[in-house]
């Protein structure tokens, strides 16, 4: 229940994020989400102190390349966004991630998807696939950019392996707290020089400021604390695949928020997705 919690926080972002002043470069807004909300989770997190000291060797290193793919996450997915679209590096990003999840599991020996869980992850990607190209499918075709898909594909790496190495931590015995805020944290630091060469104008309106502590406070802050209380009780390769509500929640915004109208193939792809999503909680 936490990360469906997260997932559906993550699926405002779009949403809010299309509220921003006209001008704001996507990106900049990503990451300064990311560098608000990664800090406070850093500040706020009891224990940050001591957790290098009580990591091994080993576990430094994972927490140094789970920061970099976390900050990895909104450098290549705004972009793609902006080449492909929201549809394309949506589905892309969102329905590569748990397909990278259980073959890295699977390649550093953490274990072979069971086949429930396959059948789940392969009805979740195709509700997920169908939801966000239904539009596409029923429309005008829209030209290919290979280096936006690229950067979505990427995306989902990024966010495959840092939900890994946050879940392998946290069943070390570390707690979710601490880990959630140093990798958020430093990532935070680590795009922080991007979001203040592309400029802050837009920050400075009562609009844009709304939208940046939105972000850091809701789809960072709030987001990223539930996931981590997930990963607890989850694997990240199930956890991976439970946020593909991400993107339903995603299009019935656009829908009702933003006046979007949505076929019914995609539609139908709600009604895969909540299916695939039901089949794995039993398993």
């Amino acid at each position: 229940m936490p990360i469906l919690i997260a997932a559906v926080l993550w699926g405002t972002t779009g949403t809010a994020s299309s509220l921003a002043p006209a001008g704001a470069p996507a990106g900049a807004v990503g990451c300064t989400g990311l560098a608000l909300g990664g800090l406070l989770l850093l500040l706020t997190s009891r224990g940050v102190r001591f957790l290098p000291a009580a990591c091994t060797r080993s576990e430094r290193w994972l927490l140094v390349l789970g920061a970099f793919a976390v900050a990895g996450y909104p450098v290549t997915f705004y972009p793609a966004v902006a080449r492909t679209g929201v549809a394309v590096a949506t589905v892309i990003a969102l329905g590569s991630a748990p397909v990278f999840t259980g073959l890295l599991s699977w390649i550093t020996g953490h274990g072979r998807p069971t086949a429930r869980r396959s059948c789940a992850t392969a009805a979740a990607v195709l509700g997920c696939t169908v939801i966000v190209l239904g539009p596409e499918l029923t429309g005008r075709a829209m030209p290919v950019d290979m280096t936006g898909i690229a950067l979505a594909a990427c995306a989902g790496l990024s966010y495959a392996v840092y939900s890994l190495i946050g879940g392998r931590l946290i069943a070390n015995g570390h707690p979710s707290d601490p880990v959630m805020g140093v990798l958020f944290g430093a990532a935070g630091l680590l795009v922080l020089p991007l979001v203040l060469s592309t400029g802050m104008h837009w920050l400075a309106t009562a609009r844009g400021a709304a939208v940046g502590l939105y972000l850091a406070m809701f789809t960072v802050y709030l987001a990223y604390r539930l996931f981590g209380y997930g990963l607890r009780h989850t694997s990240a390769a199930m956890a991976t695949t439970l946020t593909l509500a991400e993107p339903a929640v995603a299009a019935v915004l656009g829908v009702a928020v933003l006046g979007e109208r949505l076929p019914a193939t995609s539609w139908c792809g709600l009604t895969v997705l909540a299916l695939g999503l039901a089949l794995l909680g039993r398993g």
